[in-house]
């Protein structure tokens, strides 16, 4: 059995966890959960030794960890599934721990079968994948044969069939009257594995009981009702008589009535008397999730932006520089203002009146944008082209473009 009273750990001036007091009892999977930033992985970090508490103390067994004669043979723990020599195979890995704690080298080959890593057991570990990593983190807690294990987010980056090994895994250990402590984010598999629950917010502890009554305690049952479709006047005097009676109606989507605090019976009795049909009539208990964000939502430190999507729209830099739009069209970059030019306010061959074209002109230099990035290619298949005698200097180059050198006399009858 774990238990901890009145355990304290500041950092500096931030206290991580305060007065934190439980048990964790054999024989149940016991769910450790909480927002991020609670202190639950600190929690953990003091159950196995490896922070000493400020205040208040954590045992296993009545004993603190570091005082257990043979601790690996008695506590199994995953904190931290990268927590492995890279450059060694997974069997290699497990057996330098088993020589460390006296464990028969036999033992590495039983929990490499158990995890599912038997045909991989002699490659590096550096090469595996997150889910297989998370295997070799389970392997080396159950490498010691313990009574009491320790699992951090033990199902991070599994499939479903590995989830639901785990799952019945943990079951499985806590069948055995071992001790089983489960940290997770995942509400939906907590509600499936864990018999009871240890919540905490801010380093603080928050709950303290088994799943079915946390929910009871932090949630709200309703009634789903559903009347007759082609009789939508059944509803309407179906929701007046509930909400006379005192019961919160509320429609929803499909068309059904979810109705609260009144049982089931006065419901099925109000019907009847007000003669209207009844089509559905079923309770309803809320999720694990509903009832863990119910009680949670005044200790979660981070909280995402309400537009997302906020900051999306600038400009997408591309082959043609800042200033490309892929789907054609230029975006003006911050801090251009189009400059006065041949004698009126606008932009460079620009006609007094003329309206800018959609997302405006381009800044002088820069060549009008076509359908297909990067400059102009010459067509191999055009007829020649007369080449003209003189070229307009730049100032009068239409649209700011910067003209080609000056073809000399040869050059031009070299053109012709």
């Amino acid at each position: 059995m774990i238990e901890a009273v009145g355990l304290t750990k500041r950092y500096g001036a931030k206290t991580a966890v305060y007065n934190l007091s439980f048990q964790v009892r054999p024989g149940a999977v016991t769910g450790f959960l909480g927002p991020n930033g609670s202190g639950k992985s600190t929690t953990m970090r003091m159950i196995l030794g490896l922070d000493a508490p400020t205040a208040g103390r954590v045992t296993i067994g009545g004993h603190p960890f570091r005082r257990l004669p043979n601790a690996p043979r008695q506590v199994g723990a995953l904190l931290d599934a990268k927590a492995v020599h890279g450059g060694r195979s997974a069997r290699n890995h497990l057996l330098s721990l088993a020589q460390l704690s006296g464990i028969p080298a036999r033992r590495v080959d039983e929990v490499l079968g158990v995890v599912g890593l038997q045909d991989v057991a002699r490659r590096r570990s550096k090469g595996f994948s997150l889910g297989m990593g998370q295997r070799l983190g389970i392997a080396a807690a159950l490498l010691g044969d313990p009574q009491v294990l320790l699992f951090d987010e033990p199902v991070n980056g599994l499939d479903p069939e590995g989830i639901l090994w785990v799952r019945n895994l943990m079951k499985g250990l806590a069948a055995e009257g071992r001790t089983v402590f489960v940290s997770s984010h995942l509400m939906s598999e907590m509600a499936l594995t864990a018999d009871h629950l240890i919540v905490i917010g801010r380093g603080q502890l928050l709950a303290d009981m088994s799943v079915r009554d946390f929910i009871a305690h932090h949630s709200a049952g309703f009634a789903r009702v559903r009347t007759p479709v082609d009789a939508p006047e059944q509803r309407e005097k179906l929701t007046a008589v509930l909400s006379g009676a005192g019961g919160h109606v509320l429609p929803e989507q499909d068309g059904a009535l979810r109705v609260s605090g009144l049982p089931l019976p006065r419901i099925s009795d109000l019907a009847h008397e007000a003669d209207v049909r009844l089509w559905e009539l079923s309770p309803h208990q809320a999720s694990l999730e509903e009832a863990y964000m119910q009680m949670t939502q005044g200790a979660v430190d981070y909280r995402s932006t309400l537009d997302p999507r906020a900051g999306l729209r600038a400009a997408v830099p591309g082959p043609a520089g800042p200033g490309y739009a892929p789907q054609g069209g230029y975006v003006p970059q911050p801090g251009y203002a189009p400059q006065a030019h041949e004698g009126h306010a606008g932009h460079p061959g620009q006609t007094p009146g003329q309206a800018p074209p959609p997302g405006g002109f381009p800044p002088p230099g820069t060549a009008a944008p076509g359908p297909f990035p990067g400059p102009p290619q010459p067509n191999p298949y055009a007829a020649p082209q007369p080449v003209p005698a003189a070229v307009p200097p730049a100032s009068a180059a239409p649209n700011g473009a910067t003209p080609g050198p000056d073809l000399t006399k040869r050059d031009t009858e070299e053109a012709r």
